[in-house]
Order: structure tokens, then C-alpha cells, then sequence
């Protein structure tokens, strides 16, 4: 009675049935090293947002670049804001995703160094998108900043591009090889995302705390794809014994007798 398994339909059955077990299992091994890598990202991220802030001259210097182990460390730096040489980036958005610009102030420190400071996001107030957006002033004088250190923005990691012959003082992506040939001076490599202190009347938006991956979607992906790949075999069990129930209930029907002929 299992003699029909070796019909081209059922061989055939059969192989994609073989080849889809390897599968499902090789695919929720991949989710699960997805959900390993976004946990130990998130973990990484989670350790730098409660640090405690460190000198930026500890984690920087001009021309560095900064790397993933110290992107969103607490830093902290003393000297005074440069609102001459201010800038603002082009086509940022604040947490209502509402577009306006990102105010970047070169903020010079006691050595002469200077550290671009993202001071955050101000809507798109001016009368037309070439005129210079009003910002409000920086705290005057000496003070200190502490904020999220940032590795430089690129086109190829952002997807941002850098866009030529924009209007005076707009930029397309904060950079500090770009800012440094700008204002002629040493800038430290990266920037911060500046915490404190915090503006007056809550502007500009300060830039808000970045988000988790979401591993666990991963870890339910690879749990599914290995639910299916048990699945797969007991499908197939099942297939079989209907096919051969009905078999069997074919092979006990009675055979019908051909009518007798007409005398």
C-alpha cells in the first residue's frame, strides 16, 4: 500500500519536504545570531547612555575617528560657545517628525581645540529655506557642556547627501574634517549631542535619547522558522495516511458489475 510514495507527485513531495527542514532550522540559527548581535548593540548603547562623563579629550582628538564602542558616551567639556561661526543642518527632524534644522555651534575649549555641539533641533522659521533660521543664544562666557559623544556623519552611514552650493551657513551633514577646513582650526574628531546644560524655554529641542533594537522580534523569528521546520515532517505523516486511508477506502468499495446485455 506505500508503493504510491514512489509516484513522481509523492518523490517529489518528499525532496522539497527534506530540503525545507535544513532550511527553517539554517534560517532561525540566522535570526538567532540577529537577536545575539541587536542585544549586545543595545546592551553597548545602554552602558554608554549611564556612563559617567569623562573629559572629551579622553575619547577624541582631532582627526579621530570615533568608533562604536564610544558612540553615546557621557563626555564633558569646558570653554565657550562660538556663535560667529555657527551652522545649522538641513532637513532634520524632532521627535514629532516635524523637518527644521539641527543647530551645530563650534564651542572652542581652554587648549584652542574646538568640539562641534549638535545644541539640537529648532523649526524652519525663516521667511524662505535660503535665509539663516533665528537661534536662540548659547549661555555666554565660560562654561561647561557634557553630551552624547557622535561619530561623524557620512553619506555612505547615513544616507544623507552632501549636498554643494547650499546657502551660507547650512550644511548637509556634521562632519569635523568638513568643519575643520571651514573655520581653520583644530576641531576634535565626532561631536556631542549636548544634554546640559539645558536651553531656556526648551529651545532649540534637545536631541532626544536613541531608541533600542528590537531583538526580541529576532528571537520570535527564529523560534517561528523552527516551529515550521517540525512542522514540516508531521505535515508530511499526515499526508500520508490520508492518501492512504483513501486507499484503503477505494480498495474496499465494491466493484461495480457491468449491466447484463439486452436480449
Amino acid at each position: 500500500m506505500y508503493r504510491f510514495l514512489l509516484s513522481r507527485q509523492w518523490v517529489i513531495l518528499t525532496l522539497v519536504a527534506l530540503l525545507l527542514i535544513p532550511t527553517m532550522i539554517r534560517l532561525g540559527i540566522w535570526q538567532m545570531h540577529r537577536y545575539e548581535e541587536r542585544s549586545a548593540r543595545n546592551q553597548l548603547v545602554a552602558d554608554a547612555l549611564s556612563s559617567k562623563p569623562v573629559p572629551v579629550e579622553t575619547l577624541t582628538s582631532p582627526g579621530h575617528t570615533v568608533t562604536t564602542k564610544d558612540r553615546y558616551h557621557n563626555v564633558s567639556a569646558k570653554g565657550r560657545f562660538d556663535t560667529d561661526d555657527e551652522v545649522v543642518v538641513r532637513r532634520r527632524t524632532n521627535s514629532d517628525d516635524e523637518v527644521g534644522y539641527h543647530v551645530l555651534t563650534p564651542f572652542v575649549l581652554d587648549d584652542g581645540k574646538v568640539l562641534l555641539v549638535n545644541r539640537g533641533w529648532i523649526p524652519a522659521n525663516g521667511p524662505s529655506q535660503t535665509a539663516f533660521p533665528e537661534i536662540p543664544a548659547p549661555p555666554r562666557g565660560e562654561i561647561t557642556v557634557t553630551g552624547r559623544l557622535m561619530p561623524d556623519e557620512t553619506t555612505a552611514a547615513s544616507g544623507i547627501k552632501n549636498l554643494k552650493g547650499l546657502p551660507d551657513r547650512q550644511v548637509m551633514l556634521i562632519n569635523s574634517e568638513q568643519e575643520a577646513r571651514r573655520l581653520g582650526a583644530e576641531v576634535l574628531g565626532g561631536y556631542i549631542a549636548q544634554t546640559t546644560p539645558e536651553p531656556k524655554g526648551d529651545v532649540p529641542e534637545l536631541v532626544g535619547r536613541p531608541g533600542n533594537e528590537d531583538a526580541a522580534l529576532n528571537y520570535a523569528y527564529a523560534i517561528q522558522w523552527w516551529l515550521f521546520s517540525a512542522a514540516v515532517p508531521v505535515g508530511w505523516v499526515i499526508l500520508v495516511r490520508r492518501e492512504l486511508r483513501d486507499r484503503r477506502e477505494a480498495a474496499d468499495q465494491p466493484s461495480e458489475e457491468p449491466a447484463p446485455a439486452a436480449v
